[in-house]
Order: structure tokens, then C-alpha cells, then sequence
């Protein structure tokens, strides 16, 4: 097989170069294999991944290839989420995910690498690494850095700074807790590296990665630094090179029949909102003429939540990983899957799961006896949001699926937050935080904080949030998101005014605002665009030319 590292190695100056770091001729003849890892110091999520390159190298070597690791950035939303005092932090974090995706595509590009493994954990990093798989299309693997073990405070378990940590930091601020209670939730909240262990983003999105079938069998549950992740690593490594061999690629792999497995299962485990956004990119890298949020909705309300996971249920992705992990969900549903799609076991799904079996029914349900009827995420249209918004329904209570209330507006998150503590917002009205969106942000920055306030001031299960920005994985409550187009494109939410009455109804799939056709446009023909905030970096790129939420948030140019 004539492998493109051919192109590198053949030369004299750049054999001289490889020398240099510290190949031999020999592993210069064979497969050269890139590993992005997204190792670093500034997260839990990250600062195991080292070891775990390791075994990947160590599988490498064994079946006959070459590996050189290289590193990406990794961001944690939660260390620049919510009650950071200086939210700008967060602007970072969805811009992120395309830096991650440039880099690991000029790194294999400008080296001519003939196949890669990419190691990552977390919200924007699993994303921005799928979306490099699908652009370069060269055989690849993806390792989950997996999920971190709950810690336990006074009997409260607790899955990493997400939804316990969110909910106990909003009843401090607003007095309903002591520091030292505070302080016990924070000193027990990570006792290991990982991702958070609950249903957010990150975990969300590598059951996503192995739903697609661009993982082994149960390599998103495995928890961060369990043995059993190593001896996964090691075996990636060598599949790897297998994958190479035969000539497999992301592009056999992910396709409207395995996107539409991976939205299943995503609905199936009440899965986080924010992966809308990336599979609604993964379409648009992938040009597939895909309606991402129709197919999410309509994919949900057919597919019932089997794995009540926290924030949704009551279990963490570690127990998960117990009860069997994807394979036995995936065959537990499989009457609802496309088994035939390739993945990267060089099988397929159907080959992948036909051995797996459910350990704890609690924690995987079965079809007849499922937690919820329909899936964690639902979709809901109307004049507020034409192109679609978005809400996590299974953690939503049922007395707040069909809400109706007036709009108490504000410009930013930081206005909203500062409201709510003013009193400000009462029970039965629908909190409206706008201009957040992926260029109205710039960056679009999650509604975590607003959330958090809500909890603390005992208004999570009254007042609906509806905004142009996201949302963490980790919240709880009803809160409608992503909604498009943004507030500084024109959409309708920014033509709302203080005391319009919006009507949710999330059975139906409605969001509606209680106006005319003829009264928006009056208001349409008065409104003008807020000012740019962004002149440099980045943000301005975001700011300029980045889509709204049901387009992927992507960067496109259109000429």
C-alpha cells in the first residue's frame, strides 16, 4: 500500500528532520499515524490523557506503525461558565471547537499523516475533533477521555461542577446556603479526572462519537483512569493500523442512516442540548442537505429515554458503563437503529452488539418500560423561532411543559442575572435573555448563570427561560435555547417588548409570542441591528460570519 507519508519521508531534508525528533529509518518506512491528544493542565477532564497516549502508542508499534502525538486545546465550559465573574471567558469556548478542528487539520495535513487517533473529553473538544475526522477524511479513531466518578457531600451525589454544583451555587448567592456547605459541595464535587459525570455535553458527546461508530464498543463510558480504559487505548492503536490496511475511513462511516443512530441514542439517554449544534455541524462539514433540528425532533418524539441519567434520572455515565454501556442500550433499542452501518471495529453495529447484555435494568430500561415515552430533547417552532429552538424536555417537570407568561427582556446574561436577584422576575413570567446568540454573543455563551439565580431564588419551577444563546448539559428546568435565527439577525426574539405574552408548549412543539403577523412586521421596520462588540481575534470572525444555532454555529463565508 503506497502511504501519503511517502510524500515526507522520501526526501533527504525531511528523513534529516524525523532523525531529529528521533525516528529510525525503519519506522520511517512504515505508517506514520498522527495522535491529537488534548492533553492539559487547565481541566480534570484532560489531565489524564498522557497516560492513556501511551497504550494508543503502544498499539501503534505493536501492529506494525509509526505514531507521533501532537497537541489540540481543551477549554472547560465549566471553569469559564457559570458565576465567573468576567463571563467574557466564556465567549471562548463554542469558537473553540472550530480552532480544534483547524488544528488538527493542519497538523495532519502539513505533515502528510496517513491515518490519526484523537483523544479528547469534554464539551467542545469531542465536537471539534469529529468535525476534523469528517473534513479530512483519513482512517481514524476517537478515544473519550471518559467520565469522571460521582463525588458524595451529606448524601448528595455529585457529578463534577455541573447541575449539583450549579444549583448549590445559585441558593448561595441567593442566601439559602452556608459557605460551608458551599465549601463541602466543592471540596468532594471531583474526586478523579474525567469528564463530569452526568449526562452533559462532554459525556453527551462521546456517546454521540461511539453512536456514530467512530469509537470501540463502550469506549465513551469507561470512567477516566479505570484500567479497563488503557487496555481500550492499547487495542485502539492497534485497530488503528487495521483501519489503515483496509482502507476505512470517517466518510464509510458517518452518513444520514449512522447520524440518525447517534440522534436515537442521544434521545434515548436524555442527552445534552448543545450536541443539536454540533451534529447540525457535523451535517454542514459533511455537505449532507440535512434539516438537523426536524430530523432531532422527529427522531426524539419516536424514541423512547431508556437511561434515566442525571440531570435527566438519577444515574452518572460510570454507572452506565456498568449496566452495560452503549452496546447493551444499543441492542436493547435496536429495532429502532440502522445495524448495518460500518464503524470502526471494521464490523458492523449490528456485528458490534451482538453479544451485549443489560446488567442493571434500573439503569437501562427496556423498550416496554421505558423512564420517559420520548426522548430528552424536543425541538419547538413558531413565530418566536421560525427556524427552531430547542429544549431538553426530559428536565423539564410536568407542570411546566405547557407555559404561558409575560417577557421580561433582557439584553445579556449579566442584565438577567442581576434582575433576577432584584426581584425583578416573578413567578409565571418567561425570562428572555437575548443578543447571546453565535454572533449577537459573539460566541454564544451558555444561560447557566441565569439558571443557577433561578434556582436560588426558587423560581426553577415557575418561570421559563427562552434565549438566542445555550445552554449546559447540566441544567435543569425549563429552559428554551438556540433559538433561530439570533436576536441580531433580525430574528423575532429581538423584536419582543417587556410584557408580550410568549406561549411554550412543549408537548405540541410550539413557541409562540402573542402578536400578528402585521404587528411583527410593524416592529421589524422600526428595529435596527445592536453594534458590533468585537474588533479583533477570533470573536470578530464569530461576530461576522458565523451561523445561527440551527446551522451549527459554524464559520461559513459565502464567497
Amino acid at each position: 500500500m503506497e502511504y501519503r507519508s511517502r510524500n515526507i519521508v522520501s526526501e533527504a531534508p525531511q528523513r534529516a528532520l524525523l532523525k531529529g525528533v528521533g525516528l529510525t529509518d525503519k519506522e520511517m518506512e512504515q505508517p506514520i499515524i498522527g495522535i491529537a491528544n488534548s492533553w492539559s493542565e487547565l481541566s480534570p477532564g484532560h489531565i489524564h490523557l498522557r497516560e492513556i497516549s501511551e497504550y494508543v502508542k503502544k498499539g501503534i508499534r505493536y501492529a506494525g506503525g509509526t505514531p507521533l502525538e501532537f497537541n489540540t486545546i481543551a477549554l472547560c465550559d465549566g471553569l469559564s461558565g457559570a458565576f465567573v465573574k468576567n463571563k467574557d471567558a466564556q465567549r471562548y469556548t463554542l469558537p473553540s471547537r472550530d480552532i480544534i478542528a483547524d488544528s488538527v487539520e493542519v497538523s495532519i495535513e502539513s505533515n502528510q499523516l496517513d491515518a490519526m487517533v484523537l483523544i479528547g473529553t469534554c464539551d467542545k473538544i469531542v465536537p471539534g475533533m469529529l468535525l476534523a475526522m469528517a473534513r479530512l477524511n483519513i482512517p481514524a479513531i476517537f478515544i473519550h477521555g471518559g467520565p469522571m466518578l460521582a463525588g458524595n457531600y451529606k448524601g448528595v451525589s455529585i457529578c463534577g461542577g455541573s447541575t449539583e454544583l450549579i444549583e448549590a451555587a445559585g441558593a448561595y448567592h441567593a442566601g439559602k446556603m452556608s459557605k460551608e456547605d458551599l465549601d463541602g459541595f466543592i471540596e468532594n464535587a471531583c474526586p478523579t479526572p474525567g469528564a463530569c459525570g452526568s449526562m452533559v455535553t462532554g459525556n453527551s458527546m462521546g456517546i454521540i462519537m461511539e453512536a456514530l461508530g467512530l469509537t470501540l464498543p463502550k469506549g465513551s463510558t469507561i470512567p477516566a483512569q479505570d484500567l479497563r480504559q488503557l487496555r481500550l487505548a492499547e487495542e485502539a492503536g492497534r485497530a488503528i493500523v487495521d483501519l489503515l490496511k483496509k482502507n476505512i475511513r470517517p466518510h464509510d462511516i458517518i452518513n444520514e442512516k449512522s447520524i440518525d443512530n447517534a440522534i436515537r441514542v442521544l434521545a434515548a439517554t436524555g442527552g445534552s442540548t448543545n450536541c443539536v449544534l454540533h451534529l447540525a455541524a457535523l451535517a454542514q462539514e459533511m455537505e449532507l442537505d440535512i434539516d438537523i433540528l426536524g430530523k432531532i425532533d422527529a427522531l426524539s418524539s419516536s424514541t423512547p429515554h431508556l437511561a434515566p441519567m442525571t440531570p435527566s434520572g438519577t444515574f452518572t455515565v460510570p454507572e452506565l458503563n456498568e449496566a452495560g454501556g452503549l452496546p447493551a442500550l444499543m441492542r436493547e433499542m435496536q429495532s429502532l437503529l440502522n445495524l448495518d452501518v460500518m464503524t470502526v471495529t471494521g464490523q458492523t453495529l449490528a456485528e458490534n452488539i451482538a453479544n451485549a447484555e443489560i446488567l442493571d435494568s434500573r439503569i437501562i430500561r427496556s423498550m416496554d418500560n421505558p423512564f420517559h415515552a420520548q426522548g430528552g430533547v424536543a425541538v419547538l417552532y413558531g413565530n418566536l423561532a421560525p427556524d427552531g429552538a430547542v429544549v431538553k424536555q426530559s428536565a423539564v417537570s410536568e407542570g411546566m411543559m405547557v407555559h404561558s407568561g409575560p417577557a421580561r427582556i433582557f439584553e445579556s446574561e449579566e442584565e438577567a442575572v442581576e434582575g433576577i436577584y432584584a426581584d425583578r422576575v416573578q413567578a409565571g413570567d418567561v425570562l428572555v435573555i437575548r443578543n447571546e446568540g453565535p454572533k449577537g454573543g459573539p460566541g454564544m455563551r451558555e444561560m447557566t448563570t441565569a439558571i443557577g439565580a433561578l434556582w436560588g431564588k426558587d423560581l426553577a419551577s415557575s418561570v421559563a427561560l427562552v434565549s438566542d444563546g445555550r445552554f449546559s448539559g447540566a441544567i435543569r428546568g425549563p429552559a428554551v435555547g438556540y433559538v433561530s435565527p439570533e436576536s441580531v439577525e433580525g430574528g423575532p426574539l429581538a423584536l419582543l417588548q417587556e410584557g408580550d405574552i410568549v406561549s411554550i408548549d412543549i408537548p405540541n412543539r410550539t413557541i409562540n409570542v402573542d402578536l400578528t403577523d402585521e404587528e411583527l412586521a410593524a416592529r421589524r421596520a422600526k428595529w435596527q441591528r445592536p453594534p458590533f462588540k468585537i474588533r479583533k481575534g477570533i470573536l470578530r470572525l464569530y461576530e461576522l460570519f458565523a451561523t445561527s444555532a440551527n446551522k451549527g454555529a459554524v464559520l461559513k463565508i459565502d464567497r
